[in-house]
């Protein structure tokens, strides 16, 4: 590959990504409608598609405020890290075959690390914002997400055992025959879970509940700030769901009569559509409850699926 075709390669996602988490607005709503029994976005343009545009304006249009008791510059650094840490983690997916911007071999362990960084966004955010309200929801997010980090890593060993590789390329060609979700079905199931606590979506929205704390650890931003934070969402939404396509679900392998990208996008949008239904459909836990359902079930179930996979695996090859 030359340096013009990778060129062309990063900006091309890039330019996908930012438009899929602005159409993301349109989709969420359009789907909560129609599950929900009700219209939804139907006034703004056909379908109601002009509502991403409408939106999007109102939040560049709208003051750019920074409380006076906020520590500024931390405040303002803290929404710009959840965009860039999603975004890098973004590089090491395969797309298709050729598609991806960095075919590293440690693709997995890259993953991890970038989507961990995502903490620190939440924490500096909440924590900047000098209100007690952001505060107890970024001591939340932090928890929260490091708990969960735990089992996201533990249910991917499993698929490293068996492709014998960190590099997505290289799982994605290891499930020409059988998809992982066949004989990772636990590590699958975690993986979903995890991901959804990750990206803090309902029924997991602790965070920022409501209810409880306003608006969470985003309470004192507005306009282009809080959308970052809002567009930070909805990639970490796309990449989770990504990462299930490409580790669980075969990646871009399908029937030849569709390019491998389409397979891709197809799983894609699947997995996007599961993530909103669940918003739809799920209620809220205690804060307790989402703790310990994690430490207490997950932790074991995933130490169990890596024991028993790694057992097998010595078998088969033995």
């Amino acid at each position: 590959m030359n340096t013009t075709e990778h060129i062309l390669i990063v900006f091309g996602v890039l330019f996908v990504l930012l438009n899929i988490a602005a159409g993301l607005i349109w989709v969420e709503r359009r789907l909560l409608a129609l599950w929900q029994d009700r219209l939804g976005p139907n006034r703004a343009g056909p379908l109601g598609i002009f509502i991403v545009l409408a939106d999007t304006l109102k939040l560049f249009f709208k003051e750019d405020w920074v409380p006076p008791f906020a520590d500024k510059w931390v405040f303002i650094t803290a929404p710009a890290i959840v965009v860039a840490s999603v975004l890098m983690s973004f590089v090491i997916i395969p797309f298709a075959p050729g598609i991806v911007v960095a075919d590293l071999n440690i693709g997995i362990i890259f993953f991890l690390a970038m989507s961990s960084l995502g903490v620190y966004s939440i924490v500096l955010g909440g924590w900047a914002s000098n209100n007690k309200y952001a505060l107890l929801g970024a001591l939340r997010g932090a928890s929260q997400m490091i708990a969960y980090e735990v089992f996201m890593g533990l249910s991917l060993m499993g698929v490293v055992m068996l492709s014998g590789s960190f590099n997505l390329g290289e799982i994605v060609a290891a499930q020409k025959n059988l998809w992982f979700v066949v004989t990772q079905p636990v590590g699958f199931v975690v993986f979903l879970i995890a991901g959804i606590a990750e990206t803090h979506r309902l029924p997991f929205d602790i965070p920022e509940a409501e209810s409880e704390l306003i608006a969470g650890y985003h309470a004192e931003y507005s306009g282009m700030k809080f959308g970052m934070f809002f567009i930070g969402e909805y990639l970490g939404v796309t990449l989770i769901s990504a990462m299930i396509v490409t580790l669980f679900f075969g990646g871009w392998l399908g029937p030849a009569f569709l390019p491998p990208l389409v397979w891709f996008v197809i799983k894609l949008f699947f997995f996007i559509g599961l993530f909103i239904l669940l918003r739809a459909s799920l209620p809220r836990p205690r804060y307790d409850q989402l703790i310990s359902y994690g430490w207490k079930i997950l932790l074991p179930l995933v130490l169990l699926n890596v024991l028993v996979t790694g057992a097998i695996a010595l078998y088969l090859r033995g």
